[in-house]
Order: C-alpha cells, then sequence, then structure tokens
C-alpha cells in the first residue's frame, strides 16, 4: 500500500513539473483541484504535500471546479480579489502622510505639481512611529499618487522692483532694434562660470571598467601652472551665434575687451563689412561693469582702433539672467 502511494505522488509531482511552467494561476490551481479529487478524500493534503503548495490553493481548485460561474478564461480571481492597497487596510494613512508633507512643501500648493524636501525614508519613520505599518518605497508611490515629485530649487524670488525697470528694458530694445533695422552689429557679453584646470572631480559619469574609476586630486586646489579657465562669452544677436574666448588668468576689463576685438577680426568686420557702429547689452558688474573705468577705457581704444563707434546698454542690477549671453 506503501508503495502504491509513493507512486501515486511521484507520478503526481511528475506531472505537475512538466506542466505548471505553462498554466496560469488559475489553471494550476484547477489541475490541482483535479488530482485531489481524483485522489477522493485524502486528495487535498497528498497533493499539497507533493507539490508543496499550501491546502488552500488545492481546496479551492477543487471548489472552483464546480462553479455555476466560472470566472473568464483570462482571469485567475474574481474581481476584487488580491491582497488590499494599504489605503484600504489603513484610511488614516494618506492623511498622516500629508500633515508630515505639508509644513516643508514647496511652491503653489494649488497647483497639481508638488514636492517635498523630507527623504522617503524619514517619512516612513516617522509614519510607523504613529502606528502605520509603511515603508519607504510605500511612501514614495503615496507621495507620486498625491501629486508631489523630486524637484530642484528654483532662482524665481526677486527683490523690489524699480519704477523705472520697464523703461529700462523698453530703452535697451528700441536701441537694439534700431541698430539691427539699419544693419549695424549688436552683441551681448559676459563671462560664464570659471573652471579649474586639471584632474579635478565633476559630477558627471562615464563607462569605465568596473572597479576602476578614473582617478582625480583629493583637493580642489588651483594648480599655479595650469590657473583656470575663463570663458568669456560675445553672442551675435543678429547673425544668432555665439564666440566663446576662455583665458587662464583673471577676469579683467581688458580681457572682456579683448575678447570682443578678437571676434571683431576673426568674425565681426567679415560678417559687417560696412558697419559703422557697434552696440553691446552687458551686466551691470564684473568686468564690464557700468562703473568700471578700465572698461570704458579699453572700450575707447577699441573704438579708434576699428573707427567703430561703440554704445553700450548695461541691463539694470540684479536682471543678469536677461542678458543674451553664450
Amino acid at each position: 500500500m506503501v508503495c502504491a502511494m509513493s507512486a501515486v505522488v511521484e507520478s503526481l509531482v511528475g506531472r505537475y513539473d512538466a506542466i505548471s511552467p505553462h498554466l496560469s494561476e488559475r489553471q494550476r490551481r484547477l489541475w490541482l483541484g483535479v488530482e485531489a479529487r481524483e485522489l477522493g478524500k485524502s486528495g487535498v493534503r497528498i497533493v499539497a504535500q507533493a507539490v508543496q503548495v499550501s491546502p488552500d490553493t488545492v481546496r479551492r481548485g477543487r471548489d472552483e471546479l464546480d462553479d455555476p460561474q466560472p470566472l473568464e478564461v483570462a482571469r485567475s480571481r474574481a474581481p476584487g480579489g488580491g491582497r488590499k492597497r494599504a489605503v484600504e487596510h489603513d484610511p488614516g494613512l494618506a492623511e498622516a502622510l500629508d500633515k508630515l508633507v505639508d509644513p516643508e512643501s514647496r511652491g503653489d500648493p494649488m497647483t497639481p505639481l508638488r514636492w517635498t524636501s523630507k527623504s522617503l525614508r524619514r517619512l516612513a519613520e516617522e509614519l510607523r512611529s504613529q502606528g502605520h505599518l509603511v515603508s519607504a518605497s510605500l511612501v514614495g508611490r503615496l507621495l507620486h499618487q498625491a501629486g508631489y515629485s523630486l524637484q530642484a530649487n528654483a532662482k524665481t524670488l526677486e527683490g523690489n522692483q524699480h519704477p523705472d525697470r520697464d523703461t529700462q528694458f523698453g530703452h535697451i530694445h528700441d536701441t537694439c532694434a534700431q541698430f539691427l533695422a539699419a544693419g549695424e552689429p549688436v552683441v551681448s557679453v559676459d563671462c560664464k562660470k570659471k573652471e579649474l584646470v586639471g584632474q579635478y572631480k565633476n559630477g558627471g559619469r562615464q563607462w569605465r571598467p568596473a572597479g576602476e574609476p578614473e582617478p582625480v586630486d583629493v583637493h580642489d586646489f588651483m594648480d599655479k601652472e595650469l590657473g583656470k579657465a575663463i570663458p568669456y562669452g560675445v553672442y551675435d544677436i543678429a547673425a544668432n551665434t555665439g564666440w566663446v574666448n576662455v583665458g587662464t588668468d583673471h577676469e579683467t576689463a581688458a580681457f572682456a575687451v579683448n575678447t570682443l576685438r578678437c571676434w571683431w577680426n576673426q568674425t565681426g568686420k567679415n560678417a559687417y563689412p560696412d558697419a559703422t557702429r557697434l552696440l553691446i547689452t552687458a551686466d551691470s558688474g564684473g568686468a564690464n561693469g557700468n562703473r568700471r573705468r578700465t572698461w570704458k577705457t579699453e572700450l575707447a581704444a577699441l573704438a579708434a582702433e576699428t573707427g567703430l563707434a561703440i554704445s553700450v546698454c548695461h541691463l539694470p542690477p540684479g536682471t543678469s539672467k536677461w542678458n543674451k549671453s553664450v
């Protein structure tokens, strides 16, 4: 008797191993139910032990064989089956999370896109201390469903508006329009972000063999021999082209004007052979600041050298983001 039962179990396991990978969850459950019914009274226990599944699974499959309203072929469970969502088990979870996030929210709360600076791990820890069983991944999913996303800071807050601000921008706009209409060159100049030259760490990544990162200096001290790169840009508004001169010493008015000189000699005079005037728009600070005497002196020398009547329109303080520079 024992040998016969062993043969039955061995045959059952062989059939299950062969057919199981090709069945859906429901099909597998029904097949186990058929096998249990064929084995009689102890069929559920024998089948469950043989194929290492829960007896409830076998019992459900056997009962579904007699279901007067069987499920659709593509379904494995009846509608509403499966594990309930966390917010259904814990109705107060969403409200508790919103209370934690709200004090740290940024931006307009009426917009559909909000964000929080608290980490998912810290939010999950705080919710667990309040009795809510959540994980960091669940908190992230709930935040996305509530309209939150991770964002960086945005420089949008400005100082007080000067009463003549619109007039200043209107003057710059009209002056540029007059020069462009007459076919005279209009350029915008600005010094861009300075960079140290050498083996320094940066935020980018590149594909390399595993465990062999690019070696760089431990400290970001300037190399006295290599110095640093100082890009100074000239943007030709009419041609919509940029020209950059990179220095390695200091950002000075002489360097700024020399960049204009190089641009004119290499590009400008060929693009504007009949030009008699040059209009420059620039920030109010830095080497090309409106109070820099050296800037004005060097421009006067450039004007005498090129024969151009050079005019400068400085943008109001605190409006450098409006400068059309490369």
